[in-house]
């Protein structure tokens, strides 16, 4: 998909480095944005930032303060970022909740929320001096479907429904938006290594099972979601939960 659609904005992208926050960070420079990608493995972040023209970040999110300073950088380099997509997640596995570590929980949370928060927390001034923006939550259908051994995934997931839809409310005076793109099953690394890297048997096991339409999710279609809901194509949407998930939920 080419054209002009985030032509002359910044973006941040967190989890840019690979999966689906990389597909994000190609689609928004194919439609003209400037990406800043944001990942805790930097030479990730390095080598997608040298394929997209961009800028690049070695980025704990749940890290407050170097939050902070990767957005006032961003802002110092390319200008006032005024679309932030929060990719960046944490997926401690299949775990019953007994079973599950403290340390799991909490990072979690720190990662999986307090990322979201604090990445929000400090774009949303410029967007504010800039005149609007446009906040992406990459969440899940985990969000609204429970999964077995996933319920600290599908806690902070559900969680990011009311950060996004509070964002939404305080800031939508100020032109800034929220929403949230809960995909299905992707067809990404991640989702082959809970199959024992075997992309065929999760396509088999779970893409053909669990989706209506019959297949795995592919990363250039969450790309495509994020870029409308990014865009002004989306003008009037705000505090939305967008499913993009093969019918996952309708079974």
């Amino acid at each position: 998909m080419n054209g002009n659609l985030l032509q002359n904005r910044v973006a941040i992208v967190t989890g840019g480095g690979s999966g689906i926050g990389q597909a994000i960070c190609s689609a928004f420079a194919q439609q003209g944005a400037t990406v800043a990608v944001l990942d805790v493995a930097g030479d990730a972040a390095q080598a997608v930032a040298a394929s997209v023209d961009g800028l690049a970040i070695a980025l704990d999110v749940s890290d407050a303060g170097a939050c902070a300073d990767a957005v006032d950088g961003v802002a110092d380099k390319l200008g006032a970022p005024t679309v932030l997509v929060c990719s960046a997640a944490y997926f401690a596995g299949r775990v019953p909740l007994a079973d599950l570590g403290e340390d799991v929980w909490e990072k979690s949370l720190n990662v999986n929320i307090g990322g979201h928060f604090n990445m929000s927390k400090q774009c949303i001034p410029h967007m504010i001096e800039a005149g609007g923006g446009s906040i992406v939550h990459i969440s899940s259908i985990m969000a609204k479907v429970a999964n077995f051994g996933q319920t600290a995934y599908c806690t902070t997931k559900g969680a990011l429904t009311m950060l996004s839809r509070g964002i939404a409310l305080d800031y939508a005076k100020y032109g800034i938006r929220s929403n949230t793109l809960m995909p299905g099953g992707i067809a990404t690394k991640g989702m082959a290594d809970l199959y024992g890297g075997d992309m065929d048997r999760a396509e088999a096991e779970w893409g053909a099972v669990m989706h209506p339409l019959g297949r795995l999710g592919r990363v250039e279609e969450i790309a495509d979601a994020a870029v409308f809901l990014a865009s002004d194509r989306s003008s009037f949407i705000t505090g939305a939960d967008l499913p993009v998930e093969g019918g996952y939920s309708i079974r």
